[in-house]
């Protein structure tokens, strides 16, 4: 049985490894500020639908921070 933990410890190593590959420095909450005021005063005036272009605009500026959206 001492196998299979030390199997389970190796399946778990590679996962900790994708994180510090990473490419965003911020966190996703303070990153596009200005794309997120936006989109946010628009849904709340507008709702949701009448905002694609700002919900898109905003995505296009986390996936340039490095976020996958």
């Amino acid at each position: 049985m001492g196998g299979i933990f030390s199997q389970q410890a190796h399946d778990t190593t590679p996962s900790a490894s994708v994180e510090p590959d990473s490419k965003p420095k911020k966190k996703i909450c303070c990153a596009c500020p200005e794309t997120k005021k936006a989109r946010d005063e628009c849904i709340v005036e507008n709702g949701e639908a009448a905002c694609e272009k700002l919900i898109e605009a905003h995505k296009i500026c986390l996936r340039a921070e490095g976020f996958n959206v």
